[in-house]
């Protein structure tokens, strides 16, 4: 079930954000994959000059922080400390600033809680780029974590040892990944046995305002159709990658945030300041042409905005993910038909019939 938010960006008041056992999965070893779809030296340099223009970077940063407060929130259903977590695709620290705010679940006795950061020993981020990993190396934040920022060269390839990490967290980043299969099982190496991963990123539907309106505008201005947004993994997808990594009692949810942009240019502008602009393989390089922007700039508006709103609708979706190194000692799930309450009792009785 997907559940939209909608959200204000503070800064912009124009813009608001409101598996089976006989089933294979071919992966590659750990390294260089045979097939890219993202150019991740490409990826790179986008990430690397988004951080360089700081304000405009923090700015943009609305979307990414949002997703890692919700994901750190799924942390207060696991009542348990941790020493070691690794933030896998760290970007700008968001996790480890979401895990320094004040809880969002109090202790109803005392009034407050600690935030979520007092739980945990050690927070380990990784990414590939230093100037955004760096960003905030100097804000009170860091002051309240025992963080280390680790540069590592490639995401595709963990260099970390096995059984290292009590959690694996990781926000906004994997949906860059070429071979998804490869790092969940590395993912699960890592971990310790019986320790959660627990996972955001980007999916199925995603900007599909924005995929649509660009091709409509290809087509027309161009003749022909060039791939803008990136491919996304489905969330039907997830829960078998999971479980072909080796996870066990997983959890998968879907929401969507929309944001309500002033016009394309706008939201376009964004996703470049985040680092979220295009990155496939043997795409059209250089910018779009003058034509097929303002075609799609009137796509957009004819197709997707609503009469009374102000601006243009995006959504994002986000694919939530929660998967456990198995264990020996690990809870397990009922049996089947091992419940005491009957459903129809709390639901409140009922018929098939209506009566």
């Amino acid at each position: 079930m997907s559940v939209r938010h909608f959200l204000r960006r503070a800064a912009l008041p124009q813009r608001t954000f409101a598996a089976t056992t006989t089933r294979h999965y071919a992966s590659q070893k750990p390294g260089n994959p045979v097939l890219e779809i993202f150019n991740r030296k490409v990826k790179h340099v986008q990430k690397d000059r988004a951080a360089w223009n700081v304000d405009e970077s923090r700015k943009v940063d609305y979307l990414k922080d949002e997703v890692a407060m919700r994901l750190c929130e799924r942390l207060l259903d696991i009542k348990r400390d941790f020493t070691n977590v690794l933030d896998l695709g760290a970007n700008s620290c968001n996790i480890a600033r979401a895990l320094t705010t004040p809880n969002p679940d109090p202790d109803p006795e005392a009034g407050s809680s600690a935030p979520l950061a007092t739980r945990i020993s050690k927070l380990t981020c990784a990414d590939t780029s230093r100037a955004l990993l760096y960003r905030d190396a100097d804000l009170p934040f860091n002051q309240e974590l025992a963080i280390e920022r680790d540069v590592i060269p490639d995401l595709e390839s963990l260099p970390y040892k096995p059984n290292s990490f009590d959690a694996v967290l990781s926000s906004l980043s994997i949906h860059w990944i070429n071979d998804l299969p490869s790092l969940l099982e590395q993912v699960n190496t890592i971990l310790k046995p019986d320790c959660p991963f627990i996972a955001a990123m980007f999916g199925g539907d995603t900007l599909f305002e924005l995929r649509t309106s660009l091709q409509l505008a290809d087509l027309e201005r161009r003749g022909g159709v060039s791939p803008h947004v990136s491919p996304l993994a489905d969330v039907r997808d997830v829960g078998g990658l999971l479980n072909k990594a080796g996870f066990k009692m997983l959890t998968v949810d879907v929401e969507d945030i929309v944001v309500e942009f002033p016009d394309t240019f706008a939201l376009m502008q964004d996703l470049q300041a985040m680092g979220e602009n295009n990155a496939i393989m043997h795409r059209q390089l250089g910018p779009l042409s003058r034509d097929v922007l303002l075609a799609n700039e009137a796509i957009y508006r004819q197709l997707h905005k609503e009469e009374d709103a102000r601006g243009i609708p995006a959504t994002f979706r986000l694919i939530y993910m929660i998967g456990w190194k198995e264990s020996e000692n690990q809870a397990q799930p009922l049996q089947r038909g091992s419940g005491q309450v009957n459903l129809k009792d709390i639901l409140g009785g009922g018929s098939f019939d209506g009566t």
